[in-house]
C-alpha cells in the first residue's frame, strides 16, 4: 500500500505567532501525524517588526516533541556556513536526531543588501548554493560518530585523532574546521530543497511544485531520474473557499474546496510522490477532518516516538566524508 508523508509549514509568509501558539500547533501537529513541521524564513524582516529566526523557533519546540521532524528554512546567500552548520548540528542535538535543513536561496539585491552584497545571476546564486550546503556537510562530519570518549581516568572528552581539519573554499568564502559541534545524531541533518537547486545541493528530499497535476507527476519524475532519494510535493490549502486560484504568488499546486476533495487529492498525489508539504492556515481542519480519513485509507504513516527523521522517512544515516573508503 502506498503510504505519503505529510508535512506542514506553520508560519510562512511573514505569520507571527506567539511562542505558545506555535508550541501548541507543534504539538498538535505530532500527535495527529505529520511526520514534518517545516519554519519559513527570509533574510528580510517580516512585516510588522521582528520575528526569531527559523532555527531558534525549531529549537524552542525541540524538546516538547518526541517524534515529528523540525525543518528549518536558511538562506544559503545571507547565512555564514560555519554558524550554520552549528546551528543545525545542535537542532539535531536537542531534538535527538529530528533536525532538517530547508535550504533557501534568495539572490535578490534586497536579500543581499542585508549583508552588503549585490544581486547574484542565476549561475552565480546555484555556485553560492552548491559551496555553502558542501561546506556545511563536511563541517557536519570533521567529528568521528565515536569521537567524544568521555575518559574520566584520562580527562580526555575527546580523541584528537578523531576530529577532521576542513579547509573549504568557495566562489566568495572559505571555511575553516572542524566544527565546534560533535557530529549531529543523524550523521547529517536532512536537507531539504526546491527541485531548482536540486542538482546543485544533492538534497534528500526535493520539494516540487506545479501548475496541474500532471505538471506535479512529470516534476517527481524529473527529480527522482536525478537522483533525487525523496520526492515532496508543494501544496497550498484553502479549505471551503470559493476564492478563485488567480495569481500564483508561489510555486505551488493550489487546491481550494472541501476536505473530502483535499483526501482525495492526497490519495492521487501518493502515486507520484513520498510526500506533501501543506500550506495553510486552517492546521486544525486538517488535523480534524483530513488526517483521519488519510489513516482509514492507510494512505499515512506516522512517525514512531524517539525515531529519527532519517528513520522515519527511510533515509539511510550517510558515512562521513572522512571514513575509511569514503570518496
Amino acid at each position: 500500500m502506498t503510504s505519503l508523508h505529510l508535512a506542514v509549514e506553520l508560519d510562512g509568509d511573514g505569520a507571527r505567532v506567539s511562542p505558545r501558539a506555535l508550541a501548541d500547533a507543534v504539538t498538535a501537529a505530532e500527535s495527529s501525524g505529520f511526520s514534518l513541521v517545516t519554519f519559513d524564513d527570509s533574510p528580510l524582516p517580516p512585516g510588522g517588526g521582528f520575528r526569531l529566526d527559523a532555527t531558534g523557533r525549531a529549537a524552542y519546540v525541540s524538546t516538547l516533541t518526541d517524534r515529528v521532524g523540525l525543518a528549518a528554512t536558511s538562506n544559503v546567500t545571507t547565512a555564514e556556513p560555519f554558524h550554520l552548520a552549528a546551528q543545525l548540528a545542535s537542532l539535531d542535538h536537542a531534538s535527538r536526531g529530528r533536525a532538517a535543513w530547508i535550504v533557501a536561496a534568495d539572490g535578490s539585491a534586497e536579500a543581499l543588501a542585508t549583508i552588503g552584497g549585490s544581486k547574484l545571476d542565476p549561475a552565480a546564486l546555484h555556485r553560492e548554493a552548491a559551496d555553502v550546503v558542501e561546506a556545511v556537510r563536511r563541517l557536519w562530519d570533521s567529528w568521528d560518530d565515536d569521537a567524544v570518549v568521555k575518559d574520566v581516568a584520562t580527562g580526555r572528552y575527546l580523541d584528537p585523532d578523531r576530529v577532521h581539519h576542513v579547509d573549504f573554499t568557495g566562489a566568495t568564502f572559505s571555511v575553516k574546521g572542524p566544527l565546534i559541534t560533535p557530529r549531529p545524531p543523524q550523521g547529517r541533518p536532512v536537507v531539504l530543497a526546491p527541485d531548482d537547486l536540486a542538482e546543485a545541493v544533492r538534497p534528500d528530499v526535493v520539494l516540487i511544485g506545479g501548475t496541474g497535476l500532471e505538471d506535479v507527476r512529470r516534476r517527481a519524475q524529473r527529480a527522482r531520474e536525478s537522483g533525487a532519494p525523496l520526492v515532496f510535493a508543494e501544496v497550498e490549502v484553502l479549505l471551503d473557499t470559493d476564492v478563485p486560484a488567480g495569481r500564483r504568488p508561489h510555486d505551488r499546486l493550489r487546491y481550494t474546496g472541501s476536505a473530502a476533495g483535499l483526501t482525495e487529492l492526497l490519495g492521487w498525489l501518493a502515486t507520484s510522490v513520498d510526500g506533501v508539504r501543506l500550506h495553510t492556515t486552517d492546521l486544525p481542519r486538517l488535523i480534524e477532518e483530513v488526517l483521519p480519513a488519510l489513516r482509514k485509507e492507510n494512505l499515512l504513516v506516522p512517525p514512531e516516538p524517539g525515531a529519527t527523521l532519517r528513520a522515519s522517512l527511510g533515509l539511510p544515516r550517510p558515512a562521513s566524508v572522512f571514513a575509511a573508503g569514503a570518496a
